[in-house]
């Protein structure tokens, strides 16, 4: 069973390359690689005017700020941090910014539970195959951060603070608040880990990075019919433009393909043979908490 679908060299988006990590994928977009996930400012260089999706790792505070004052300039904060969802690798940043911007953190309702100090993820499934990433993912955190005052909801009617043009669009499975960010102008989409453009499931994978369509990280994805819906969601969308939390940005029609390739075979590419959650997913209790089968 495979569980990706090679991209060649033509399905990458065309970059402009800042240095450090650092990508300019459009006059307003810009994605930033840290270590094993990816953050993605937008607003135009030098305007004061600019949101942060996603804060990577609690060891990542550092490069965004630099990486910030470097694009938008020093003493700019930006109106907003965005999370698609609250797993370490997305959170990790978010207190320490939010505090020193003194910036709201939007999310989903769904999410708040794992942002408010409520609740824990369940547990991760290192039995879905994959390499070492996969085997370690117990050790993973997956404690509730606190953000106190500063987290917000996502507007109920589907606008995003300080993106004016964009939607955010519900797409759970890979977590129950999971968001993905979607501007109808340009197509570009911001899918969070709803979908990832490269392998997350060994430590090589995640060292070269190799250009691949891939389904949510399986080890911590304990709803997988709930991903293949957000998935399917994503394909229907026809993007242009793709930014995920893991991988490359890609681009175009060969882009568009392979999400629908992994759209309409998901269950054969996608989901772990079997595992924690492969045919039992968790469950949601008390309306927001996810549960471990």
């Amino acid at each position: 069973m495979s569980s990706q679908i090679p991209l060649d060299a033509a399905c990458l988006a065309p970059v402009s390359d800042l240095g450090d990590g650092l990508n300019s994928l459009t006059d307003d977009l810009a994605c930033l690689r840290l270590s094993i996930v990816n953050c993605v400012f937008y607003g135009r260089p030098g305007d004061g005017d600019w949101v942060l999706v996603d804060t990577g790792l609690s060891t990542s505070t550092s490069t965004i700020r630099d990486r910030a004052e470097r694009r938008f300039g020093s003493g700019k904060r930006p109106a907003a941090i965005i999370l698609t969802h609250g797993h370490f690798d997305h959170v990790g940043s978010a207190a320490t910014l939010a505090e020193e911007w003194d910036v709201p953190v939007h999310a989903h309702l769904l999410e708040f539970p794992y942002l408010n100090g409520s609740a824990s993820y369940p547990s991760a499934d290192p039995w879905v195959g994959g390499g070492l990433m996969a085997l370690l993912s117990p050790l993973y955190p997956r404690d509730p951060v606190d953000l106190g005052a500063r987290l917000q909801a996502l507007p109920p009617d589907g606008t995003v603070p300080g993106m004016p043009g964009w939607r955010w669009l519900h797409t759970p499975g890979h977590a129950p608040g999971h968001v993905s960010l979607w501007r109808e102008a340009d197509r570009s989409l911001i899918a969070g880990d709803a979908v990832i453009a490269t392998g997350q499931e060994s430590a090589y994978e995640v060292m070269v990075q190799q250009p691949e369509m891939h389904g949510p990280p399986r080890y911590f994805t304990p709803d997988w019919d709930a991903a293949r819906s957000s998935a399917q969601q994503l394909a229907a969308l026809e993007p242009q433009l793709l930014m995920t939390g893991h991988g490359p940005a890609l681009a175009g029609a060969g882009m568009r393909e392979a999400l629908h390739r992994l759209a309409r075979d998901f269950d054969r590419i996608a989901m772990p043979a079997s595992g924690r959650y492969a045919r039992n997913p968790a469950t949601v209790e008390n309306g927001d908490i996810y549960r471990d089968p």
